[in-house]
């Protein structure tokens, strides 16, 4: 019975060291949350400046701009040196730049709170470390509780099943004849040389 309490303390010990764990946040869905709509379309934009299909499309426009303008097939409208072409080049870069400046704004945005992030999960991660150690410390001690609990009570059946030889051994020895001469003194043990 009391073998079942000391087990039933040791698990209500172990239960006490039990502890909650804060659910980890999802950088990308908070950051899609915060995006107005013109930081959307930039964003958009800035992939689409990225691509080799708006590098393509560039290349195709600028080929049809000269050769239109160089075959004369219809009335020229931007003879060479191309200034007109130069300066709508000019402008489309200007405005280009300024979404890509805004989408690498947003990326640093990003970048430093997917560093807090991480600083906030390593702290985490060492908090969790902490409470496993301890854990780990705490249950430690309860198994050499139990460990000294073993002990004892091999040492506690090694000395009953001693006794217990002695009894049988007692028990399964023929017993001495008495002679009625004899008086009813109890026999001198001699110690053993």
């Amino acid at each position: 019975m009391s073998i079942g309490r000391e087990i039933e303390d040791i698990a209500r010990d172990l239960v006490k060291h039990q502890h909650d764990h804060p659910p980890v946040r999802d950088l990308n869905r908070e950051v899609e949350r915060r995006l107005t709509l013109a930081d959307r379309i930039a964003d958009d934009f800035a992939r689409l400046l990225g691509s080799w299909v708006f590098i393509l499309a560039q290349v195709g426009i600028m080929v049809i701009w000269v050769g239109l303008n160089t075959i004369n097939l219809i009335r020229p409208w931007d003879r060479y040196p191309f200034y007109f072409l130069n300066f709508v080049l000019t402008i489309e870069a200007v405005v280009w730049v300024s979404i890509v400046l805004m989408a690498l704004n947003r990326q640093a945005d990003r970048d430093r709170l997917r560093s807090q992030h991480d600083y906030e999960l390593n702290v985490k991660t060492e908090e969790e470390l902490k409470a496993l150690m301890n854990h780990l410390m705490h249950q430690d001690e309860i198994l050499l509780q139990i460990v000294n609990r073993l002990d004892r009570t091999d040492r506690e059946m090694k000395r009953i099943a001693r006794h217990l030889e002695s009894v049988i051994e007692t028990s399964t020895s023929p017993p001495v004849p008495r002679s009625p001469e004899k008086s009813e003194r109890p026999p001198i043990i001699l110690p053993a040389p």
